[in-house]
C-alpha cells in the first residue's frame, strides 16, 4: 500500500460520528473521499468497467472535491447512507431511477477489489434480522432472555402469563409518521395480557421476558478491540432520556468478549454495537446487536478511543 489510496466514507450529509473518524484519519494523513448515494447526479458520478481483463470493477467515482479510482479504495466506512427518491419524477420513473442507483452505484460499491469494508452493506443487512441474531447468540453460549416472535394471539398471551413481566420490542426500527407528519418512536415497553388483542395477529411481534437488571451495557466491538460501557439509570429503555444516564467504562469477562467477537465473525462484520444488561448478581444478559450502531456520544462521555480504533481498521485496509 502506497499510502495514497483513499478511504471511502459513505454516509448522510450530517453525521457527527463519521466526522470523528474522518478527523482521526486526517490527523494521520490518510486521504478520504466522503459521499452520500443521495447525491447521485451532478454531485456524484460513477464510471465502472467490468471484463476485458481489468480489475473488477475498474473506473472512477467523482465528487465535487475528489476523484477516486475504484480499484484503489483501501477501505470503506459504510455509515448512514441515504438513497435518492427523485421526487421530481412520477412514481413509476422514480421507482426505476431508485432501483438503478441502488443496483448500479450500490452494486458497484459492494464489489470493490482490495477493499476492507467496515461493514460490508450486505453483511449489515443480514445481521439486522433479530431472530437470526438471537439464534446465533444462543449457540455461542450468551445468555438470551426467553423471547417469543409470534402473531398467534393465544401463544402470545400464554408467553406473557408464563414469563411476566414481559416487554415488547420492535423487530426493526422503521421510520413512522402520523398523517400530520409527526414522527413516532417505539421504545421497549412493558406489556400485559390485557394489552394484546386480535390486532397482534396481523404481523409477527417480538416479546421478551424482562430481565431484572441493575444497569445496561453498551459494547462497541471494532476489529479485535472491545469497548464496554456500563450505563446506569432507572429507565426500562435508556434511549428514552440521555440526560438521565451515567457512564462507566468496564471490562467484560473474557468468555463474553470472545462470544461477542465470534458473533460478529459469524456475520462477517468488522464492527458492531451490542446491548447487554447486568443483574444484581453481575450476570450479563445479551439483548441485541446493531451492526451499524451509534457510539460517538460514548467517546464524548468516557474518553474511550473508539474513533481511533475505527481509523486503525480503515487505515490498514484489506489484509488479504
Amino acid at each position: 500500500m502506497s499510502g495514497a489510496e483513499p478511504v471511502a466514507v459513505v454516509t448522510e450529509v450530517d453525521d457527527v460520528t463519521a466526522d470523528m473518524v474522518i478527523a482521526e484519519l486526517n490527523k494521520r494523513g490518510v486521504p478520504v473521499v466522503r459521499f452520500d448515494p443521495s447525491e447521485t447526479g451532478d454531485r456524484l458520478t460513477l464510471s465502472a468497467r467490468f471484463g476485458a481483463g481489468s480489475a473488477t470493477p475498474a473506473g472512477t467515482l467523482r465528487t465535487p472535491s475528489r476523484i477516486a479510482n475504484l480499484e484503489g479504495v483501501r477501505a470503506m466506512y459504510w455509515r448512514r447512507p441515504t438513497w435518492p427518491h427523485f421526487e421530481h419524477l412520477d412514481a413509476q420513473d422514480a421507482r426505476y431511477a431508485e432501483a438503478h442507483v441502488r443496483h448500479g452505484l450500490g452494486g458497484t460499491l459492494y464489489a470493490l477489489p482490495n477493499c476492507r469494508y467496515v461493514n460490508h452493506p450486505l453483511s449489515n443487512r443480514a445481521a439486522e434480522h433479530k431472530p437470526l441474531q438471537l439464534a446465533v447468540a444462543q449457540r455461542l453460549g450468551l445468555v438470551v432472555p426467553p423471547t417469543l416472535i409470534s402473531n398467534d394471539l393465544e401463544a402470545i398471551r400464554s408467553f406473557i402469563t408464563e414469563h411476566a413481566p414481559v416487554v415488547f420490542k420492535t423487530l426493526r426500527w422503521t421510520p413512522y409518521r402520523r398523517t400530520n407528519g409527526v414522527g413516532l418512536t417505539t421504545w421497549t415497553e412493558p406489556v400485559s395480557v390485557d394489552d394484546v388483542d386480535e390486532r397482534v395477529t396481523v404481523v409477527p411481534h417480538l416479546f421478551q421476558a424482562q430481565v431484572p437488571k441493575v444497569a445496561d451495557v453498551r459494547v462497541v466491538v471494532v476489529g479485535q478491540k472491545v469497548f464496554a460501557v456500563r450505563i446506569d439509570s432507572d429507565l426500562l429503555d435508556w434511549r428514552a432520556d440521555y440526560s438521565a444516564l451515567t457512564y462507566t467504562p468496564m471490562t467484560l469477562p473474557a468468555a463474553v468478549e470472545k462470544a461477542l467477537t465470534a458473533h460478529l465473525d459469524h456475520f462477517g462484520l468488522a464492527s458492531g454495537s451490542y446491548d447487554l444488561c447486568i443483574t444484581r448478581d453481575d450476570d450479563l444478559h445479551w439483548l441485541e446487536l446493531n451492526p451499524n450502531g451509534q457510539w460517538g456520544w460514548l467517546e464524548d462521555e468516557t474518553g474511550l478511543p473508539i474513533a481511533a480504533a475505527f481509523a486503525d481498521l480503515l487505515e490498514q485496509g484489506a489484509t488479504t
